[in-house]
């Protein structure tokens, strides 16, 4: 399952955090989540990221977290623990309690809100990757951190043996493109319009939001891309290589724009629809509130067209 070109696999998910009713970890519903995503073909989970609330979960929930989920699957996919904040300190302990908890790789944002010079950046992720014994997963996400890695600094960072991979969010194709040319470096889509244009130049494969509800249709569409031209049509969304990944492709962009980009936080439409299929995700913690009956139902429509099937 492990390739120097796919460090984590291929098809990520990542994954929101239970919470019960009451507000706390919901530890069953973690492991229950965890499992149905990796049957359902996710060969890696991403933990404590965004998606997961990672902002509002405690240092040690996020610990006991890891420990659940790689009891639970981490002998079936590469479960990859975030482990970013804004201050190198307290991201080098993350770091340490992560791997220690079990997790087989890291992902690292950028420091956020200080936004510091591409020097502090290159020195951040060098801190970390010095410090730990398992490869890391460098978040690129500018739009939200205030901070671009740049590709010259990510072309410096390949040179570390556990730099191994990036999350891209930097909506720069030609940029990542020159990195992936010049590097080892993995690159995973965290963009779900990006994931098929990604895995075309060279992409490993994505860290997806939207899998959380639809992991069978995103894998389908690198399933199909990797298949070639000339394959026949099989699997269960009926996509035959390079023109069927691009017909999967269209068919799961209603869906991630209505997750994504609709006003909803990740996490907030995940849940709703989780919650509505039966599945453990439940509340979502403050600042965050949860999506009114209106988005839930609207949500519920774009799924149930992309699954063909109508869901209540």
């Amino acid at each position: 399952m492990t390739t120097s070109l796919r460090p984590f696999g291929r098809a990520l998910c990542a994954m929101v955090t239970p919470f019960a009713p009451s507000g706390e970890l919901d530890v069953d519903g973690a492991r229950t989540l965890a499992r149905h995503l990796v049957d359902e073909g996710c060969d890696g989970l991403v933990l404590n990221g965004t998606s997961g609330e990672s902002p509002t979960t405690t240092d040690a929930e996020k610990t006991v977290l890891v420990e659940a989920v790689c009891a639970e699957v981490g002998d079936r996919a590469h479960i990859v623990a975030g482990v970013g904040s804004a201050d190198t300190r307290h991201t080098l302990a993350l770091a340490r309690a992560a791997e220690h908890a079990g997790a087989h790789g890291l992902l690292v944002v950028t420091p956020y809100y200080s936004r510091p010079p591409q020097a502090d950046v290159e020195a951040h992720f060098l801190r970390i990757a010095d410090a730990v014994g398992v490869p890391l997963m460098l978040y690129d996400i500018p739009a939200r951190t205030g901070t671009r890695i740049e590709p010259a600094t990510l072309i410096r960072l390949a040179a570390h043996p556990r730099v191994a991979a990036v999350k891209d969010c930097a909506y720069d194709l030609a940029g990542s493109s020159k990195v992936i040319a010049r590097t080892s470096l993995a690159y995973y889509s965290g963009c779900e319009e990006l994931n098929l244009p990604l895995y075309a130049v060279g992409g490993a494969g994505f860290v997806s939001t939207v899998a959380n509800v639809a992991p069978g249709p995103l894998r389908a569409v690198l399933d199909a891309y990797d298949r070639g031209a000339d394959s026949p049509a099989d699997g269960a969304y009926g996509t035959d290589g390079r023109a069927g990944s691009v017909r999967a492709h269209q068919r799961v962009l209603p869906l991630a724009e209505a997750m994504m980009a609709s006003g909803l936080p990740g996490a907030v439409s995940a849940k709703a629809l989780l919650g509505r299929l039966g599945l453990p995700g439940g509340t979502v913690r403050e600042p965050l509130r949860p999506a009114g009956r209106g988005a839930v139902d609207g949500l519920l429509e774009v799924y149930g067209e992309l699954m063909g099937a109508a869901v209540r």
